[in-house]
């Protein structure tokens, strides 16, 4: 029987799977969480999916809506023609006739992914760029028939002592509206005291600003007052570009290879926004049309396709960007559905691979700050460094590529309801203890039956703890003359049991291969070596602090990573975790146009090291292969006791 590739997005799992195999079987075989409230009856309509057409090179596939099974009548009385031209399809009545890329859009998903981005605690000194000034003006007269802007002005000149600011197309038409409902007492929403974005009848007290994080995995938004600062809402969705590639060399790669890339990759952003913004304002009892400002942040490559800059440059030497300093656009120019006259202000790019997320991340953490030689390492799909004090700082890139967050790992997957985010192994008894997203109680505490793959948290925990344990050697070679049932040989390879059949919902043992191990090597060598020629550029040889930012280094348990090699050796009580400072940076931004200036200035100062003319990379990178390292000493670490 042929067999064809399923790859499901945004989750990221995919396989082999037997010609004539429905999609929801396919999704369930692969630990894919698709709604199917009818049980596959081809009654409920829940499970829609779609299929993108082309070549992903990224995966080896030719995906095309013609390698599912024809439409059905079922599914013509369950969509709608609308959906039906874009490609909608039931996920029960389809079967696999090819390699596809399947699509699951959120409102079919069951295990909604765990995007975690939540905002951080973080005291941010109020200074919005847009504010409300309330004012009354004198009725026109006969012998006063001075014209409406010309005496909002006027008043505004009085009271607040604004000089004649310009007013937006839009609300400039709404004005004698409101003017005359408002009974000549109105509020005006006036973007950094030179524009008047809106007039609002009557007194108005609160304005609304929303600080987006573009990952190129996952994407954030956070719902602010304007007035108090106080985080109203936050959302968060998967990044819907995966689909054209895990990391932002294959997006680029899309764009130059497809003469409808950019268009497609860029209305999949938009379209996840304006998705966001609805949630977001709408979970908080307001309309989008309340956002009156907006701060954005993202890598260089996300930047460029939110923008719709060809990114083409990006990914040809010297990697040029198209623009550095920040951006101000209107919302409506870019196709975000908010208030018509809102601002979209985008942080500055340091360089090619350095983006406005560095940048937000600079302004959250201030190491131009400090004394202390600080490593900043902002842990993603394109892993992002910054390294110096308060004298100096040096920035750079490296592709670690999506190993470190699960993908390309057999058994990897994103974040999600059933994801093993935890695991140890005893190191005289070589059994394995493991927690799971969505469970409180570690196994074998709790009886676990529910586990679908692991995530990113715990390929770091696994292929360190293998290390610990003595299962894989300092190359990352599996030993092969332990007596332990978990390791065993799989088409000739090793690979070790993390959790046996009867403890998944896959019908089949979840294990880290030799492969998977090479993968999270590559990975972590990359950032290693990155570390450690920054420190060589500033002349030093020991950090004294070490932060791990982003959404998935809040998670990292940071003597793992520290075991496993992702980062030179420190003193462990000055490594942290600070959560998304990319998205703290972007509210900071937010509410404090101060610190878009301070953004402005930081982004030029920063020296940026282009980590692929450095000779003496592929040495640093060979030397960090190992685990944790093939010379370098790690004095603050634990005693390792590997089982000899």
């Amino acid at each position: 029987m042929k067999r064809y590739q399923a790859i499901f997005q945004p989750s990221g799992r995919r396989g082999e799977i037997p010609e004539g195999t429905t999609v929801l079987e396919a999704s369930r075989l692969l630990g894919v969480g698709i709604e199917s409230v009818c049980g596959g009856k081809k009654t409920c309509g829940k499970c829609r999916i779609r299929i993108d057409s082309g070549t992903f090179d990224q995966y080896g596939i030719h995906s095309h809506p013609d390698h599912l099974s024809p439409f059905t009548g079922e599914e013509g009385k369950l969509l709608g023609e609308n959906e039906r031209a874009q490609g909608v399809r039931l996920a029960c009545a389809a079967t696999i006739q090819g390699d596809v890329l399947i699509v699951v859009p959120e409102e079919s998903q069951t295990g909604k992914q765990v995007v975690r981005k939540e905002a951080s605690e973080k005291k941010i000194s109020l200074n919005p760029a847009v504010r409300l000034f309330p004012v009354t003006l004198p009725f026109p007269t006969l012998n006063d028939p001075l014209g409406d802007y010309e005496r909002l002005v006027a008043a505004l000149l009085e009271r607040f002592g604004l000089q004649r600011p310009g007013i937006d197309y839009p609300a400039l038409l709404a004005l004698p509206g409101a003017l005359r409902k408002g009974n000549w007492t109105v509020t005006a929403a006036i973007w950094m005291e030179r524009e008047i974005l809106a007039v609002f009848p009557g007194e108005v007290e609160e304005a609304y600003g929303l600080a987006i994080d573009i990952g190129s995995t996952t994407v954030a938004g956070y719902l602010c007052s304007l007035r108090t600062g106080k985080l109203v809402g936050t959302e968060s969705r998967m990044n819907p570009q995966v689909t054209y590639g895990d990391d932002v060399i294959a997006r680029i790669t899309y764009v130059m290879e497809h003469p409808d890339g950019l268009e497609k990759i860029r209305g999949a952003i938009i379209e996840c926004l304006n998705d966001l913004i609805r949630t977001v304002t709408g979970n908080a009892g307001l309309f989008p049309s309340d956002i009156l400002d907006i701060a954005l942040v993202g890598n260089t490559a996300m930047h460029h396709l939110f923008v719709g800059i060809d990114p083409h440059p990006l990914g040809i030497s010297p990697f040029t960007p198209a623009v550095h300093r920040s951006l101000d656009i209107k919302a409506r120019d870019l196709g975000l559905a908010v208030h018509p006259a809102a601002n979209v202000h985008i942080l500055p790019i340091v360089a090619g691979f350095v983006g406005a997320d560095n940048v937000g991340v600079l302004i959250a953490e201030e190491p131009y700050r400090r004394d202390e030689m600080t490593l900043i390492i902002d842990v993603g799909t394109n892993g992002e460094m910054i390294l110096g004090n308060r004298k100096k700082l040096l920035s750079a890139s490296c592709a670690t590529g999506p190993a470190l967050e699960g993908a390309h790992i057999r058994f990897g997957m994103r974040a999600a309801p059933g994801a093993i985010e935890r695991i140890r192994i005893d190191r005289e008894t070589l059994e394995v203890s493991f927690k799971i997203i969505g469970v409180e109680r570690w196994r074998p505490e709790f009886r676990i039956k529910s586990a679908l793959g692991i995530c990113g948290s715990g390929v770091i925990d696994g292929v360190a703890e293998l290390y610990r344990a003595g299962i894989i050697d300092q190359s990352g070679r599996f030993r092969t003359d332990l007596a332990t049932p978990r390791l065993r040989m799989a088409e000739g390879k090793p690979e070790f049991v993390i959790a046996w059949p009867d403890e998944t919902a896959l019908g089949e043992a979840i294990t880290i291969s030799q492969q998977d191990v090479r993968s999270v090597q590559l990975a972590k060598g990359a950032l290693y070596a990155g570390a450690k020629l920054l420190m060589k550029e500033l002349g030093i040889e020991k950090l004294e602090r070490v932060v791990l930012a982003g959404a998935f280094g809040s998670y990292i348990d940071k003597t793992e990573a520290m075991i496993l090699g992702m980062f030179p050796d420190c003193n462990l009580d000055h490594v942290s975790s600070v959560g998304n400072a990319a998205g703290d940076g972007a509210r900071i931004a937010l509410l404090n146009c101060d610190k878009r200036l301070e953004a402005e200035e930081m982004a030029r100062q920063v020296e940026y090291l282009e980590l692929t003319l450095a000779k003496e990379f592929q040495q640093e990178f060979t030397s960090a292969l190992f685990i944790p390292h093939m010379t370098d000493a790690f004095p603050h670490l634990p005693p390792l006791d590997h089982k000899n």
